[in-house]
């Protein structure tokens, strides 16, 4: 993984949650570079999240993010509206992102949230000819 620090720092986005949202945060984190090893990580303090891409570029580049909430994260998708989901578990109705309400590791632990993840990556590497 690399880490793109201009924007702020994983640690500084999770600094202020409960010690539960932080660990939960930082699973999903994990989650994410089980998938993609070589994800690109853009903290961005300013918006509160941490994008994961396979470039700098949030709305071109990254297909996923975490933004951090009191009660829960979310993982968050840049280009739902490309990608199937089957179990009916995204959130929100925004052109394009689309999000999953993450209250434990087995929220995050959940097969369709590990589908939506892995059809995410393949969409943006098809997307950018990668």
């Amino acid at each position: 993984m690399q880490t793109i620090t201009r924007l702020g720092t994983f640690d500084a986005l999770i600094e202020n949650a409960s010690d539960s949202i932080a660990e939960l945060a930082t699973y999903v984190r994990n989650l994410i570079i089980e998938h993609h090893p070589d994800t690109v990580e853009v903290p961005r303090l300013g918006e509160k999240t941490a994008a994961y891409g396979f470039g700098e570029k949030k709305m071109s580049e990254a297909y996923a993010f975490l933004s951090v909430h009191k009660q829960h994260i979310n993982l968050g998708f840049y280009h739902a509206d490309a990608i199937d989901d089957p179990t009916n578990i995204l959130e929100g109705n925004g052109k394009r992102i689309r999000h999953i309400k993450i209250r434990t590791q087995a929220d995050a632990d959940n097969p369709a949230v590990t589908a939506l993840l892995k059809a995410s990556i393949a969409e943006r590497r098809t997307a950018l000819n990668l």
